[in-house]
């Protein structure tokens, strides 16, 4: 079983800012809060960040809504994804224009708690280079998780992880951070839809980047539509998993990390 690191690499640099990428598609009625709540709560933690919200191609008010809101948080960096759409198309915009050497990927509709984005940047601070989120271990939890997707969510972690001989058991959360260096090493994405958020902790992975998992929680939207549409994206997820298992198997390590460089 390919198993983390026994422990975190002290000699890593010390992280100097954290850039949290959001990917928004019509959310009026939640993007100013999940905006508002994060950045008070990194200010209160003394986080130094930047939050890009990547619009992508909303037909609702949310980007006039982070518009507004970028003339009161000045370290919010709106920015749009010119097209074709898609929410790892979205992430990727993001990805390229974050300039923080630590980075983590949240959802708009404030499902992901953002005081574990300080539990993140504290334990990516400690020698990591990935920390990956979990809902399903102890000190984790969702609230009002829809049973049908709770469901599926179990036995889609429970194949990748026999796939991949992994203990990692919430793989397809999106909710996870990263230091620069790990995500470049990651290079190219490929996944232009909700498959990139296995594609960027898998190929993590498969490449040799140290990784640990804590505990978070996560609750329903409470504004909005849910954006991922399971039918839709079944193959997809596919797709990209046996992808990244024939880099394992059958690249022969031309991908692994060799050196990390900030």
């Amino acid at each position: 079983m390919m198993r983390p690191p026994t422990g975190p690499d002290p000699s890593l640099p010390a992280l100097t800012k954290l850039t949290v990428v959001i990917p928004a598609r019509n959310e009026e009625g939640c993007i100013a809060s999940t905006v508002e709540h994060l950045h008070l709560e990194l200010e209160l933690h003394e986080v130094p960040h930047e939050i890009v919200v990547v619009d992508d191609g909303s037909t609702d008010t949310t980007w006039a809504i982070l518009q507004d809101l970028s003339r009161r948080v000045p370290e919010l960096a709106p920015t749009q994804n010119p097209g074709p759409n898609g929410i790892g198309r979205a992430i990727i915009e993001g990805l390229e224009h974050a300039t923080g050497d630590a980075i983590t990927i949240l959802m708009a509709d404030e499902s992901d708690d953002c005081r574990d984005v300080v539990s993140y940047w504290r334990k990516l601070n400690e020698g990591w280079e990935c920390v990956f989120g979990s809902r399903f271990v102890p000190g984790g939890g969702v609230i009002d998780y829809p049973w049908v997707k709770y469901r599926l969510n179990r036995l889609a972690n429970l194949f990748i992880r026999l796939l991949f001989r992994i203990p990692l058991n919430d793989t397809t959360n999106a909710f996870k951070a990263y230091r620069r260096t790990a995500i470049r090493g990651c290079q190219p994405l490929i996944a232009p839809h909700f498959n990139i958020l296995v594609e960027l902790p898998l190929k993590s992975i498969v490449r040799g980047y140290s990784w640990t998992v804590i505990p978070i929680t996560w609750r329903n939207r409470r504004a909005g539509q849910a954006k991922l549409k399971i039918k839709e994206m079944g193959s997809r997820y596919l797709f990209i998993i046996f992808y990244v298992w024939l880099e394992k198997y059958f690249s022969a390590g031309d991908y692994r990390k060799r050196v990390a460089r900030e």
